[in-house]
């Protein structure tokens, strides 16, 4: 016989928070550490980014299922920013990466993570996990 192990929704909970630390603690190291400046597009996913660190932790405290409820929002907004990030980055909308705005640019060649990863498009993915985490535990609290 063998069992099919599920994994847990507390286990969600504590995937999706882990990422938004990470994310979090690695936005704060490049800036903090290593002096980089954001750009404003930075800036706004880290508005969406950090509050997902104390929600989703909270959630994992409590064991709250229905944190999906207003986690979710606050992901997808994160996402949808990262997102336009990405393409301004990859040059689909406008020219390259200087119209991000005042601040520093996400064009250069430090702005890169783990052998080439641009860091929007490290954003895009982190928001699409914890986004993709929580919809799954929105959907076992449905249930």
């Amino acid at each position: 016989m063998t069992a099919t192990r599920t994994i847990s929704s507390w286990h969600l909970l504590l995937g999706a928070w882990a990422l938004a630390l990470a994310a979090t603690l690695g936005a704060l190291f490049i800036g903090e550490v290593m002096g980089q400046t954001p750009c404003n597009l930075c800036w706004f996913q880290r508005v969406f980014m950090f509050p997902l660190v104390i929600i989703l932790g909270v959630a994992c405290y409590r064991s709250d299922t229905a944190v999906w409820r207003y986690a979710l929002p606050v992901a997808t907004l994160g996402w949808l920013v990262a997102l336009y990030h990405s393409l301004v980055y990859f040059g689909v909308f406008g020219d390259s990466i200087q119209p991000c705005g005042a601040g520093g640019s996400c064009s250069g060649s430090n702005m890169t993570i783990l052998g080439g990863i641009a860091l929007p498009a490290l954003s895009l993915i982190v928001f699409s996990l914890i986004c993709t985490l929580v919809l799954i535990l929105s959907r076992r609290s449905t249930q």
